[in-house]
C-alpha cells in the first residue's frame, strides 16, 4: 500500500512550479511514478550502503554511480512534473538511460580507464561526450539556463581560449584532452563537488528527510509558538525561530520556505503583518538555515574539503554570524510589530513549549549525537551515518514502544535500545545493520509498526528526490572547476581583485560581493560558492584576509543572492503563499536580512567575529577581548540598522533620526579607531534623542488622559 505522500496528484499548475523547486511535488500515482519511487529508494539504499561501508567501491565508481542515479531520476521526474508526453517523455527516458550507460561504462572500465588516463580511446571520447551532454541538459531542466550557460562558457574557453587576447588566452587544448579531463578522473564532472554530493550532502539530506517524516517540523513549530507566539509580533518571531531550527536539519532555503512558510506566512498575515513583509521574513529566516550549523546547506562539507580543514573549524567560523543573522531578523520583526501595534496570540491558545519537548524529546537526540560526533573529531560521513541510523532506530523503536506496557518494560526496552546504539562505537557498523534489521522484523508484525516502515520507506524516496537539484548542480559545476584546473583561468580574475585591493581592500570586497550576487541570481548557493571561492578566495587571501573568512564571505553573499532583486528565488517561492508579488517580498527581505550584508565585511576587518586569529584589533587588545568587542559592536550596528530601516525604536522616528542611526551603524562596520569612536558617539546621541522623544510621548499621553 502506498503512503499518503505518494497519493497526491500533481497540481494543475505543476508545469509552472518554477525552476527553484521543480521536484517539490510527490511522486505521481502511476506506473511510472511508482517505478521512479522505487528507483529513488534504491538510490538512497546505495548511498547508505557505501557510507556505512557495507559496499566498498573505489571513490571514482561511487561518484559515477551517483551521477548515473541522478540522471536516471532527474529526466523522467521532470517530464512528469511538467506533464510531458509522447516524444518528450521518450527523450527523457533516453537521456536517463544514457546517463546510466555512462555510469556502467565507468564501472566496467574502471581499471583500464585508470591505466590509459591521458590517452583515451575513441569510445572513451564518445562516452565522455554523452556524460557532458546529459549533465548539461539535466542542469538546464532542473535549474534553468543560467548555470549550464555559465558552465558552457567555461567549457568553450577550454576549446577556444587560445584565440583570446593576452592575458585571457591559454596555450590551447585538443578536443580529446578536454573531454578526457572533464568526463574522467577527479578534475571535471567527478571532482570534489560530486564527491561531497555522493557522500556528505546526500547523507545529511536523507537525515533531514527522516527527521521531517518523524515530526521534527511540528516539534520546532510547537516550541517556537510556545516560546514567543504570545509576545509582540509573535507570529513573525515564530517564523524566525522555527525556520532557524529547521535550518539545522534541512539547510535548504527554498525547501524551508515551502514547508514552514505554509504555516507561518498565513499566520503572520492573520495578525496584521503586510503580505510582502510576511513573505520577506519567511524567506530571510529560511535562507538563514544555510548558515546555521550543523548542516549549513551542505556548503560546510564542501568548504571543509576544499580548505583541507576539520569540519568543526567551519562550524566554529559560522556560529556567531549565524546567531547574529537570526537575532537581526528577530529584531526587525519586533520593530515592525511595535511600529504597527501588532500583538501576539493568546497564550491559552498556544501549545506548551515544555510539553512539546517532553513529548518529542527523542527527536532531538539524533541532532545532539550528530553535533557531538562532528565536534569530537569524527568524519562528517561517520557522524551522518550514525545520526541517520539513530533516527531510524527511534522511529522504528518508538512504534514498538507504543505497543509495550507503560512502566518498567517500556523503560527496559529504551535502555536496551540505547545500549545497542552505544555499541556502534565499540563494534562498528555491523551492529547498526543488525539492530535496524531486527527492528524492521519486529515492526512488520504490527499494524503501527508497518506504518512506521512506510514512513521510513517514503523518507528514503523523498531524500533522494530532494538531493537531485544539489547533485546535478555539483556535477555541472565540476566542469567549471575542471576548466580552472586545466587552464588556470581563476588567476586572471584573481589578479584583477588583488590589483584593486592593493589600493583599496573595501573596493575588492565590494567587487567580490557584486560577483557573488550576480552569479547567485541564476544559480544555487552551492555552485555559486564553488565558483566564487575558487576565483576570489585565493585573491582575498593574498590581500591578507584569512582563508576561511574569505570563503565565508563569498558563501554569505551567495545566500543573499536568493533574497536580492530581481531574481530572489526564495522570495518568489514565498510569493504564492503570501499572495504577493515576489519583487515586493524581495525588497522587504533585503531589509530584514540587513545583518547578512554587514557581518561578512565586519569579519574581514576583524576575523575574531568568526573566531579566527589575526586582524589589528586582536593584535592590539588580545584575542578574547577582540571577540567580545566585535560581537558587541556587531550587535549594536545591527540594532541601529534595524531602527533606521523600520523607522521605529519605541516611538516612530523622523527622517533625521533614521539617518543618524544609519550613519552610526555604517561607521561601526569598518574597524578603524576613529570610525568606532564616531559610531559610538552617534549611537549615544541617537539613544538620547530616542529616550527624550519616548518620554515626551509618554508625558503627553498621560496629560491627555
Amino acid at each position: 500500500m502506498l503512503h499518503d505522500s505518494m497519493k497526491h496528484e500533481m497540481p494543475e499548475d505543476a508545469g509552472d512550479l518554477g525552476l527553484h523547486d521543480p521536484l517539490a511535488e510527490s511522486f505521481p500515482l502511476s506506473f511510472e511514478g511508482r517505478l521512479l519511487f522505487w528507483i529513488a529508494i534504491a538510490f538512497s539504499a546505495f548511498q547508505i550502503a557505501t557510507a556505512a561501508h557495507f559496499i566498498d567501491f573505489a571513490s571514482q565508481i561511487v561518484r559515477a554511480i551517483h551521477v548515473g542515479f541522478l540522471m536516471l531520476l532527474t529526466f523522467p521526474l521532470m517530464a512528469l512534473a511538467r506533464r510531458k508526453s509522447g516524444a518528450w517523455k521518450a527523450a527523457a527516458w533516453a537521456l536517463a538511460l544514457a546517463g546510466v550507460a555512462v555510469a556502467l561504462y565507468q564501472y566496467v572500465e574502471y581499471l583500464p580507464l585508470t591505466l590509459r588516463a591521458g590517452d583515451p580511446l575513441p569510445r572513451d571520447i564518445v562516452f565522455g561526450v554523452v556524460a557532458l551532454t546529459t549533465v548539461f541538459v539535466a542542469a538546464w531542466v532542473v535549474m534553468g539556463p543560467a548555470l549550464p550557460v555559465i558552465a558552457g562558457l567555461f567549457l568553450a574557453y577550454c576549446f577556444f581560449g587560445q584565440y583570446l587576447p593576452s592575458p585571457l588566452n591559454h596555450r590551447g587544448y585538443d578536443f580529446s584532452q578536454v573531454v578526457d579531463h572533464m568526463a574522467y578522473g577527479t578534475e571535471g564532472i567527478y571532482g570534489i563537488p560530486i564527491y561531497v554530493s555522493s557522500t556528505y550532502i546526500f547523507l545529511f539530506i536523507l537525515f533531514g528527510a527522516f527527521l521531517e517524516k518523524a515530526g521534527m517540523i511540528k516539534l520546532f513549530t510547537d516550541v517556537s509558538l510556545g516560546l514567543v507566539g504570545h509576545r509582540t509580533g509573535g507570529p513573525a518571531k515564530v517564523s524566525v525561530i522555527s525556520s532557524g531550527l529547521m535550518g539545522t536539519i534541512s539547510g535548504s532555503g527554498v525547501a524551508n520556505v515551502v514547508t514552514t512558510g505554509q504555516f507561518t506566512i498565513p499566520l503572520m498575515k492573520k495578525f496584521g503583518y503586510r503580505p510582502a513583509f510576511a513573505g520577506g521574513v519567511e524567506a530571510t529566516a529560511s535562507m538563514g538555515g544555510q548558515i546555521m550549523p550543523p548542516v549549513m546547506g551542505a556548503v560546510a562539507f564542501i568548504m571543509a574539503e576544499t580548505l583541507g580543514v576539520e569540519y568543526h573549524e567551519v562550524v566554529k567560523a559560522a556560529i556567531i554570524p549565524a546567531v547574529l543573522y537570526f537575532a537581526s531578523a528577530f529584531w526587525m520583526v519586533h520593530l515592525e510589530a511595535g511600529k504597527h501595534g501588532l500583538v501576539g496570540m493568546r497564550k491559552s491558545e498556544l501549545p506548551s513549549a515544555a510539553k512539546a519537548l517532553k513529548d518529542g524529546w527523542f527527536l532531538v537526540l539524533p541532532l545532539i549525537v550528530l553535533v557531538y560526533f562532528l565536534f569530537s573529531g569524527y568524519t562528517p560521513l561517520y557522524a551522518g551515518t550514525i545520526g541517520l541510523a539513530l533516527t531510524v532506530m527511534l522511529i522504528l523503536g518508538g512504534s514498538i514502544a507504543l505497543g509495550l506496557p507503560q512502566g518498567v518494560i517500556r523503560l527496559i526496552f529504551w535502555v536496551g535500545l540505547g545500549l545497542v546504539a552505544a555499541a556502534f562505537l565499540a563494534y562498528g557498523n555491523r551492529v547498526m545493520l543488525v539492530a535496524v534489521a531486527g527492528l524492521i522484523a519486529w515492526n512488520v508484525l504490527t499494524k503501527g509498526g508497518r506504518e512506521s516502515l512506510v514512513i521510513c520507506r517514503d523518507a528514503l524516496a523523498d531524500g533522494a528526490k530532494t538531493a537531485l537539484p544539489v547533485g546535478v548542480a555539483c556535477a555541472v559545476v565540476g566542469i567549471i572547476i575542471g576548466t580552472m584546473t586545466l587552464t588556470g583561468a581563476a588567476n586572471t580574475f584573481g589578479q584583477f581583485i588583488v590589483s584593486v585591493g592593493e589600493s583599496n581592500l573595501f573596493l575588492s570586497l565590494v567587487l567580490t560581493m557584486i560577483t557573488c550576487i550576480v552569479l547567485g541570481m541564476g544559480i544555487p548557493t552551492i555552485p555559486n560558492y564553488i565558483i566564487t571561492s575558487s576565483i576570489a578566495g585565493p585573491a582575498l587571501l593574498e590581500l591578507g584576509v584569512p582563508l576561511i573568512v574569505s570563503h565565508m564571505f563569498v558563501f554569505y553573499f551567495g545566500i543573499l543572492a536568493d533574497l536580492t532583486p530581481p531574481v530572489a528565488l526564495a522570495c518568489f517561492a514565498a510569493s504564492p503563499i503570501a499572495k504577493e508579488n515576489g519583487l515586493k517580498i524581495s525588497f522587504e527581505a533585503v531589509k530584514v536580512a540587513a545583518a547578512g550584508f554587514v557581518i561578512p565585511f565586519m569579519a574581514v576587518y576583524t576575523p575574531a567575529l568568526m573566531l579566527q586569529d589575526g586582524g589589528p584589533l586582536a593584535e592590539t587588545i588580545g584575542y578574547a577581548p577582540a571577540v567580545a568587542y566585535i560581537i558587541f559592536k556587531a550587535a549594536l550596528a545591527i540594532g541601529l540598522w534595524g531602527t533606521a530601516v523600520i523607522g521605529y525604536a519605541g516611538t516612530r522616528l523622523n527622517p533625521f533620526m533614521r539617518l543618524m542611526a544609519a550613519a552610526a551603524a555604517a561607521t561601526l562596520i569598518v574597524s578603524l579607531p576613529i570610525t568606532d569612536e564616531i559610531g559610538f558617539a552617534l549611537a549615544a546621541v541617537f539613544a538620547f534623542l530616542v529616550y527624550r522623544k519616548v518620554r515626551r510621548s509618554a508625558v503627553s499621553q498621560a496629560a491627555g488622559t
